[in-house]
């Protein structure tokens, strides 16, 4: 399928679900800003390749929204593909939250994966659909359903790197984090970003384009760690490593529910920087 199919295909499921309006951003589940060729979903919607930009779909509009950095080459790269460069920080030029706000009609729906979307972000878009009575859907990765040959999760082997390159073991790392934990009255601290991840555990990986990291979150809690990740990547070193500091491996999507599931009496430490919406919105309200 060319562009314009896939929008159209795109187009039909939002008719479907009744969505007014689909936001496609660049990164993946832990904001990276390279992304895996899973996580292409903008490019595979638009056609335009560069590291930074966010789409927006509608029945009727499709816009690509990105800076000066890409001007020239997202006007070649979206030629015929009915998708509209929209110039970022140029004349009037809306930002993508404000053209919501401009063509979501009262008490419609804008709808996007939470994964890919940074918390800060999907605040601002809480604030600023919020007087339209606009609802944010961000359950929906409709790409999933439009790319037929996606390609999977990285599932490239891990490893470990060793106290004489990483200058500190994960040990001494783990304890200093906790101090700041207790100076937070935090009881666990969620982790999102990949380069936190794998710097506290002495983990690398080839997930990411341009980065040795490894698809993970972290939960340190004071007794002990949650890692999500795909276990079928670390060898029996790793393991043998991470046993030593009490950590215990989960499946990598696990943390959505287990953190829907935290106990009333456990306090949260998190980066609003570097956590994704739907992680964010996981988090019990008590």
């Amino acid at each position: 399928m060319n562009v314009s199919e896939r929008i159209a295909k795109l187009r039909a499921l939002m008719a479907e679900k009744r969505i007014d309006a689909y936001v496609v951003p660049t990164a993946d589940f832990h904001q990276s800003e390279y992304v895996g060729e899973h996580f292409k979903a903008r490019k595979y919607i638009t056609g335009f390749s560069g590291s930074y930009g966010t789409a927006v779909i509608t029945p009727d509009d499709a816009g690509l929204w990105t800076d000066g950095r890409y001007f020239f080459q997202a006007t070649n790269e979206l030629k015929g593909s009915g998708v509209r460069l929209m110039k970022m920080f140029v004349g009037d030029t809306p930002s993508v939250t404000e053209y919501l706000a401009d063509v979501v009609p009262e008490g419609g729906t804008v709808a996007f994966d939470g994964r890919v979307l940074s918390m800060d972000e999907g605040r601002e878009y809480e604030e600023a659909l919020a007087s339209k009575g606009i609802h944010l859907d961000y359950s929906e990765d409709m790409i999933d359903t439009v790319w037929e040959d996606r390609p999977p999760l990285s599932d490239k082997p891990a490893f470990f790197l060793e106290e004489k390159y990483s200058g500190e073991s994960a040990a001494s790392k783990l304890s200093r984090v906790r101090e700041v934990m207790k100076d937070n009255g935090a009881t666990l601290h969620a982790i999102a970003s990949l380069d936190d991840v794998c710097w506290l555990l002495n983990l690398r990986g080839d997930d990411i384009d341009f980065f040795p990291l490894l698809l993970s979150y972290a939960v340190v809690r004071m007794d002990g760690v949650d890692l999500y990740v795909d276990g079928s990547k670390l060898d029996d070193r790793i393991h043998e490593e991470l046993e030593k500091d009490y950590v215990t491996i989960h499946p990598y999507n696990d943390i959505y529910s287990d953190i829907r599931n935290l106990d009333a009496g456990e306090t949260i430490l998190i980066d609003p920087m570097k956590m994704n919406y739907a992680l964010y919105k996981s988090i019990p309200c008590n």
